[in-house]
């Protein structure tokens, strides 16, 4: 029989796949052809946890040697010379290879006749625009592992809001929830509008150990994220979060305290881009002044707007924790007036009274 990983098992013998030690290289193809602005693509490149050019680089000990295969990334003049590797793939020729997916998934079935929503390169058969979807159709059941970048490709993000006329969806939407890949894996969701770089790169790292035999695979949640990445809220690792439970809200963007009552959904967003920040650990959004608007989540755009009004859930705990976050405010204000003296011992007088007795026995 054929396992995942496209060998061949022999009844009552371990499979090829199985007694693998890992793959020793590896390509990456990145199609940022979904419906996008490349924003995933460019926050790529602030990574430094590791880098991308690390990676490609052969630094990371224990990783495959990695091909990578990206537009804004590629020494390729484009054209069919860039095109190549991706032609190769869908032939069967290139082995093993990481489809990676930027923007979301349109619907190509509800167009009548001719047209198409996105393309990359023309049909080498008839010269017409060959749409994303007939490339993820050919590439991910080849494909040893399939990853979707950034929110749009998660979960369909902004092109995927009430009233778009694409029909737009993620990739495990396009692709079906229960799709794996050759390796195994699921589709491997990291979400973000766009993508935190360093979350990125530590999930490609994570599936790049995978491949060479040196990890298990990624853990990930009911919505495909990876665990560890996205198992906590914003609320959870903000700066903010002590002003919140003291009911000490901002009332404008200029304060730094708690933003809840200004349309911060931090407290029911999974992300964790306050305590990990946005470049070498400095920036993201309520660490600068800015709202948590839910970019990481998949009912985002439309269960978060309109982005500057507040949560229906702000009001209501406010009011609860108002009455509760005044006393402790409060208590909290003696215990720090009473901490903010010396003990009275410590002066320059002529007797120790410390409590030291050098005479004292147990």
């Amino acid at each position: 029989m054929t396992t995942q990983s496209g060998t061949t098992e022999v009844q009552g013998e371990p499979s090829r796949a199985e007694a693998r030690e890992g793959f020793d290289e590896i390509t990456i193809l990145w199609i940022s052809e979904g419906m996008s602005c490349d924003g995933d693509t460019v926050s790529l490149t602030a990574a430094g946890q590791p880098s991308i050019e690390d990676v490609v680089l052969g630094l990371i000990p224990g990783l495959p040697k990695v091909n990578l295969v990206n537009k804004v990334l590629s020494p390729s003049l484009g054209g069919e010379d860039f095109l190549a590797p991706y032609r190769a793939a869908a032939r069967g020729e290139l082995e093993p290879f990481i489809l990676v997916i930027e923007g979301s998934i349109p619907n190509q079935n509800i167009i009548e006749g001719d047209g198409y929503w996105t393309s990359f390169g023309n049909h080498p058969d008839t010269g017409e625009p060959q749409t994303l979807n007939e490339w993820i159709d050919d590439l991910a059941p080849r494909a040893w592992a399939v990853i979707a970048a950034g929110t749009c490709a998660t979960y369909g993000g902004i092109h995927a809001m009430a009233g778009n006329p694409t029909g737009c969806m993620g990739l495990a939407d396009y692709l079906g929830w229960d799709f794996k890949a050759r390796s195994g894996l699921p589709v491997v969701n990291v979400p973000g509008c766009p993508i935190q770089p360093e979350n990125f790169m530590e999930t490609l790292v994570w599936t790049l150990q995978h491949a060479a035999g040196a990890a298990p695979p990624p853990p990930l949640d009911h919505m495909l994220r990876p665990q560890w990445l996205f198992g906590k809220t914003v609320h959870e690792g903000c700066d903010r979060a002590a002003y919140y439970e003291q009911a000490d809200f901002a009332r404008d963007y200029n304060s730094p305290k708690c933003q809840v009552k200004v349309g911060c959904w931090g407290p029911v967003v999974n992300c964790n881009v306050p305590k990990r920040g946005w470049m070498a650990g400095i920036g993201g959004c309520p660490n600068v002044g800015g709202i948590c608007i839910g970019c990481t989540m998949p009912s985002f755009p439309d269960a978060f707007m309109p982005f500057m009004d507040e949560p229906p859930g702000g009001t209501l705990s406010s009011m609860v924790i108002k009455p509760y976050g005044a006393v402790i405010r409060r208590l909290r204000g003696l215990t720090n007036d009473m901490v903010n003296h010396e003990p009275k011992w410590r002066h320059n007088k002529r007797k120790l009274t410390s409590g030291y007795d050098p005479h004292w026995r147990a």
